[in-house]
């Protein structure tokens, strides 16, 4: 296993060396500079070759890249060319509401995908089989912008029961755990600057902050404000984990030895949830690791929607303006998760199923 874990680990970093390659040359080709959108048309050369040396954009593409990559190496994204802001704190501002966003929509996804593949399974070739398939197959086809949409109308609109946008209500207040637990005075020097960076950065966690800092009010409010998104999110892993939860688990069924726990009296309960479904969730885990990181990576639309401030609005905000230190740092971190999210469900298959070694 060990070894198995340091191998993976070294092609993730030939995988993010690709990943940095392509994302590097992607900005590049796209029409247009950042001096363009930020000094305008109407600028004069001096200016334009004035912005270009302040950010080493008039060196040789290969010079550029060289020290993109030697930054990221030390963690360093650089500035932002549209904010002058460190590209690190803006990330640490817009990826706990991407990962909230993401868990939400995956704990939607499986509440109701697996439980509804199941009884599929069990009751396979009945109506609610029938139901489950044709829902599965409308959760997959629907476009995630126009239910987005419907729902937002409905149930924001409409009906006014959950709020249609932002992850907080105006006139809510939802102090950091700095704030709150005064950490400032507690801790001090180098080390405890980093501990309040990370007490910052996990205070973009809404929900997670509120539990901690014992606030009711944020908490109720922030969690209706995710309901909508996390619906919309989830509704296609929803159908591909109800459709995979289906096709496996009625392969396990069967098995010689499901006929043999039958045989021996046992509840079909327990035939299901303790000796069919243990088998069953290999392929599932790999369908829930996928969708997981194409939700950290694909909820652009939702984001935008709802005006959900994540890393998706801010890449997409950032091409527009061509800040291409800000475009490169959201997609290697996204490409970081998403590889070690696939790492994760890799491991986990040894402990699934004891029959998979990878020594």
């Amino acid at each position: 296993m060990t070894r198995y874990i340091v191998q993976r680990l070294i092609l993730l970093f030939f995988v993010l060396l690709g990943i940095s390659v392509i994302t590097f040359t992607m900005m590049h080709l796209v029409p247009g500079t950042p001096a363009d959108v930020m000094l305008g048309e109407h600028a004069t050369d001096e200016k334009v070759a004035r912005f270009r040396k302040a950010y080493g954009l008039d060196d040789p593409i290969l010079i550029q890249y060289l020290r993109y990559l030697s930054k990221i190496a030390r963690g360093d994204f650089g500035r932002s060319v549209r904010t002058n802001f460190l590209v690190t704190e803006e990330l640490a501002q817009r990826l706990p509401a991407t990962v909230e966003l993401t868990l939400g929509a995956m704990f939607v996804a499986c509440l109701i995908g697996i439980p509804a593949g199941i009884l599929a399974a069990y009751h396979h070739n009945s109506f609610f089989d029938l139901i489950t398939m044709i829902g599965s197959l409308i959760g997959v086809s629907m476009p995630v912008f126009w239910l987005g949409l419907v729902l937002s109308y409905i149930f924001g609109f409409r009906l006014h029961l959950l709020p249609p946008s932002a992850r907080l209500t105006v006139g809510v207040e939802l102090p950091t755990i700095t704030e709150v637990y005064n950490l400032r005075a507690i801790f001090t020097g180098s080390f405890g600057n980093k501990i309040i960076a990370l007490s910052d950065f996990l205070s973009n966690f809404y929900i997670f902050t509120a539990l901690v800092t014992g606030n009711p009010e944020a908490f109720i409010d922030a969690l209706k404000h995710l309901i909508l998104p996390s619906l919309a999110l989830g509704t296609i892993p929803m159908a591909n984990i109800a459709r995979m939860t289906r096709s496996s688990l009625l392969e396990v069924l069967g098995q010689d030895y499901i006929r043999t726990a039958r045989a021996k009296g046992l509840s079909e309960r327990v035939v299901i949830l303790v000796h069919a479904l243990k088998n069953a969730f290999l392929p599932i885990i790999t369908v829930i690791g996928l969708l997981l990181g194409g939700l950290l990576s694909g909820a652009i639309l939702t984001e935008t929607i709802f005006s959900w401030p994540g890393m998706g609005r801010l890449i997409v905000d950032r091409v527009l303006a061509r800040d291409y230190p800000a475009v490169q740092g959201g997609v290697m971190v996204t490409a970081l998760l998403f590889v070690c999210i696939n790492l994760l469900v890799d491991v986990s298959y040894a402990y699934l199923d004891p029959r998979i070694r990878y020594e």
